[in-house]
């Protein structure tokens, strides 16, 4: 039976601690959409994600009013075009991206994922057309985001794919350089990318998914950092056990929302996605809930312990309280989303080399991080394959989210609004790496793939 204080707690969490429903995300399965044309193709995308998702607005909106639960965002996530579009012999998947576009203004939703491709072992025809596509696909549209899996640990690391993707980047930037290279927020590159992520820019509904699922991210750093509060002084062990009884609360919220919208909409429930997502609001952040560990600044030596144990803390806590934990599930550190990071990045405690360390312990990588924009293509590729090989030899995922801000350098500042905030341009390390770059190739599966 739940009891009277734990309602007040719950109702204390949304109005003070800043828990909310990050998104809930929709994944709507196209390979039916294929078709020998692009204008046939994209009639049947349209059509189909208006029919499945039209309605999911208005159902989360239902929902938050009546258990009182703040819903951030509603999106829609798709198989990855690069499979639905190879019918159609395109040589330019645009008008896919401007389709996605129309389809998530016609909806209402906050973002669209899925103009991605899975390349982690090599290219097909169509996984390059994609990829030469994203750059204008993102600076014609409003609300698609892109991603591409350059790795994995089974198969290794495409590093043609990794030198690929710096020059893409670039251009990404180039293209939305009158927006501070705005089309670098809505575009990552990953190692061992789920097919169940609900969170933006990564989300796309793998081949293994059914026809139509609801998947649900929630957020809640500042409820974690409330309870923390509770028990300074206290051993290790002791913060140990706090953060999982908050994820667990967190997560059941999340389940509740989850199940309510499965119902509504007559569409499965996939998963819960735990990651503990930040906003640039006070009060509201990942890097302020490391600090309450006992660090005078996030960045400083012992971040990445704290974050390791609070995301092993998240985990153990989520499931549980839930059987369907998936996506990413732990905790982000974008730089540009987060308060305490902005703080942190912009004093100088916390370099892009640290960020890097981070990552081999949290959710997802180096997320939305501006650096130069005369950081070249190669130093990108460079900073990605790291990355990746970060993610394929660990067996984790791990992603990049890199914006090279055209016109600006080291001590400027970004300004992007909304959830994706504003950031200082950090500087990188621009000793070349070109020569390691251009080797291509694929960097071999670590050993420890070999499971069968």
């Amino acid at each position: 039976m739940i009891k009277d204080f734990e309602i007040l707690e719950t109702m204390q969490m949304f109005n003070e601690q800043h828990l909310d429903i990050r998104t809930i995300t929709m994944g709507i399965s196209l390979m039916d959409c294929a078709a020998s044309t692009v204008e046939e193709s994209c009639n049947k995308i349209y059509d189909k994600i208006c029919r499945y998702a039209g309605n999911l607005v208005e159902v989360g909106e239902q929902i938050s009013k009546k258990y009182g639960v703040p819903i951030i965002h509603k999106r829609i996530s798709v198989t990855p075009i690069s499979i639905v579009a190879a019918a159609c012999g395109s040589k330019d998947y645009v008008p896919f991206a401007k389709t996605l576009d129309k389809a998530a203004k016609t909806c209402g939703v906050n973002f669209v994922g899925g103009f991605s491709a899975l390349v982690q072992k090599g290219y097909t025809n169509s996984d390059k057309v994609l990829i030469d596509s994203i750059p204008e696909a993102l600076a014609t549209t409003d609300f698609v985001c892109s991603s591409v899996n350059l790795a994995s640990t089974r198969t290794g690391i495409n590093m043609d794919a990794v030198r690929d993707m710096g020059v893409t980047i670039k251009k990404a930037a180039e293209l939305t350089a009158d927006r501070d290279a705005l089309g670098c927020a809505k575009l990552v590159v990953f190692a061992n990318a789920p097919e169940d992520n609900p969170f933006m820019a990564g989300a796309f509904l793998g081949p293994g998914e059914p026809e139509c699922v609801i998947n649900v991210g929630i957020s809640g750093p500042g409820v974690v950092k409330h309870a923390l509060e509770g028990v300074r002084g206290a051993d290790l062990g002791t913060v140990a056990e706090t953060i999982k009884k908050a994820a667990f609360k967190i997560t059941r919220v999340g389940e509740l929302v989850a199940r309510e919208a499965s119902e509504r909409l007559g569409v499965p429930f996939g998963i819960i996605d735990l990651s503990l997502a930040p906003t640039p609001a006070v009060g509201d952040s990942v890097a302020r809930l490391l600090e309450e560990f006992g660090l005078e600044t996030c960045g400083t030596w012992g971040t990445t312990a704290a974050l390791a144990m609070l995301n092993d803390a998240v985990k153990k806590g989520g499931t549980m309280a839930s059987s369907f934990v998936g996506g990413l599930s732990g905790a982000f550190i974008p730089v540009s989303e987060d308060e305490g990071m902005i703080a942190a990045a912009a004093s100088g405690s916390l370099l892009l080399e640290k960020l890097e360390a981070m990552t081999c312990v949290c959710s997802v990588g180096l997320d939305m991080i501006a650096i130069p924009g005369d950081t070249t293509a190669e130093t990108i590729s460079g900073i990605i394959a790291d990355e990746m090989a970060l993610g394929t030899f660990n067996n984790k995922t791990t992603a990049v989210r890199i914006i090279p801000v055209p016109g600006k350098g080291v001590g400027d500042f970004v300004e992007f609004g909304g959830l994706l905030g504003r950031a200082p341009i950090m500087a990188v390390n621009t000793s070349s790496c070109a020569d390691f770059i251009h080797r291509g190739g694929r960097i071999p599966a670590p050993i420890h793939s070999m499971r069968n």
